[in-house]
């Protein structure tokens, strides 16, 4: 059995009193270890106390603490079953595969290094019937430098990222950082831009652009727009906000494309639609739909779905209802037709009186129909169950954007014959379908999936928007 004397200087150290800085020397016993371990002592101090604490990566070690006075209390060191040597000043020197002085964060997260400075690849195509994500979702986080850089990674795939701003009239800025990469082969590639805009009328904007191909041949691009304004009649404040997907499969004959937008504004007003189409193999498919509410307690929703084989069989399904105050209609038709052009369907529609009154009707090609009136209770959702304040809260960062400052006597330029958003593609319709009109061919104007960017082609610059 051995003693070792460790001696401490507290000459160092802070004291509250003016009493002498004392040095205490400790006899301190040591059992031998195999394998040895290399101990760290820390010398922690608390309200004039001292303490030192024994760092084992075994079995933990009880701490054995010492007073000012040199009281010495019970410690269970003795009762621990990790034996140690300790030493005031170790020399030795243990293989291990990993530096025991490492902290844990550099263990799990590397710090950037030249063989991996770059973005990571973002080589997934995006998911069907997810709507419109936020802000918080796509982790925009634009530059606040200049950057134009590249390089190559260890696994020999490259990348590249730029960004920069741009300024124009009216206080316009628009941020932007581009990204992109692809693989040692180039059998997967990817690109991405982020923006914001804003000029002095109010007008804010965040955007996302992403497309790519993987190594499956998979394509695919997507764009999210997130915008606020103001009307130029109105004064109310606007926040719109925009998505459209598309992919397409590198195997077989199959895609999908997806356009969602919403429009909310500060009294309530609310609208939501979606236009969708899909592919797979000898079947495709179309659906779309609609949610009008006017914040003053009219609402009005339509959906119109329809499907199609290359054998020539149809069918579909659709419906709208329209309510205020508690009176409204309901009304819809489902059919199918056959390869030999033999056309079934049938309609129904429902009138809400408000007094607990409903008159339901309806009639099919096949002879069946009624005309009752009962009694049931009317049940629809007046107001959206997701509205303006909502949509306030999770748009945090498009409301942080912070525009040009505005010289002293200059005024923002309101055009007032045209809206401060351009046109979408995909814009809801303006009536909902009536009944016994199908569309007899696909959604035209950029419903159906259209080429997606070339993979050699970076997204551009954002276009600017006034």
């Amino acid at each position: 059995m051995t003693y070792v004397t460790l001696t401490v200087d507290f000459s160092s150290m802070t004291w509250n009193s003016v009493a002498p800085r004392p040095s205490i020397s400790l006899r301190l016993r040591g059992f031998d270890f195999c394998p040895p371990v290399l101990l760290r002592w820390n010398l922690l101090t608390h309200s004039g106390d001292f303490r030192f604490s024994c760092c084992c990566s075994d079995k933990l070690v009880s701490n054995r603490r010492i007073g000012t006075k040199g009281e010495q209390r019970k410690s269970d060191l003795r009762k621990n079953g990790c034996k140690v040597r300790v030493q005031a000043a170790p020399t030795w020197r243990f293989a291990s595969s990993q530096p025991q002085l490492a902290s844990r964060q550099e263990k799990y997260f590397p710090r950037c290094t030249p063989s991996n400075p770059g973005p990571q690849s973002r080589d997934t195509p995006p998911k069907r019937d997810t709507g419109i994500a936020s802000a918080k979702d796509w982790g925009i986080n634009l530059l606040t430098e200049h950057v134009n850089e590249s390089g190559i990674n260890e696994d020999g795939s490259t990348w590249y990222r730029e960004s920069g701003e741009d300024l124009g009239e009216n206080g316009y800025r628009c941020r932007w950082t581009k990204m992109g990469g692809q693989s040692s082969d180039g059998s997967s590639k990817w690109k991405e831009a982020w923006w914001e805009k804003s000029d002095w009328t109010g007008y804010k904007e965040l955007g996302v652009e992403k497309s790519g191909r993987n190594s499956e041949g998979e394509s695919w691009w997507e764009t999210w727009r997130e915008v606020l304004h103001q009307d130029e009649w109105s004064n109310i404040a606007r926040i719109e906000r925009s998505a459209q997907k598309q992919a397409k499969s590198g195997t077989e004959d199959a895609g999908w494309y997806e356009n969602w937008w919403e429009k909310y504004d500060a009294k309530g007003w609310t609208e939501k639609g979606a236009h969708k189409y899909g592919r797979l193999n000898e079947q495709s498919w179309w659906e779309k739909w609609g949610e009008h509410y006017d914040g003053r307690g009219s609402v009005l929703k339509w959906t119109d779905k329809w499907a199609e084989t290359e054998l020539g069989t149809k069918w579909g399904d659709k419906w709208e209802e329209k309510f205020f105050g508690g009176v409204g209609s309901r009304q819809g038709e489902t059919w199918h037709v056959t390869p030999a052009g033999e056309r079934w369907s049938r309609t129904w529609g429902e009138e809400h009186f408000g007094n607990g009154k409903v008159h339901k009707y309806g009639k099919s090609t096949t002879s069946e129909s009624w005309d009752i009136v009962v009694g049931e209770e009317t049940s629809y959702e007046a107001e959206p169950h997701y509205g303006w304040a909502d949509v306030i809260g999770d748009s945090s960062q498009l409301l942080s954007i912070q525009p040009q400052d505005k010289p002293p006597g200059v005024y923002p330029f309101l055009d007032f014959g045209s809206s401060p958003l351009p046109p979408q593609g995909g814009s809801s319709p303006s009536t909902p379908p009536q009944d016994g009109d199908r569309p007899s061919t696909p959604p035209q104007d950029g419903d159906s999936p259209s080429t997606p960017p070339q993979e050699g082609n970076p997204p551009s610059t954002p276009p600017r928007t006034q």
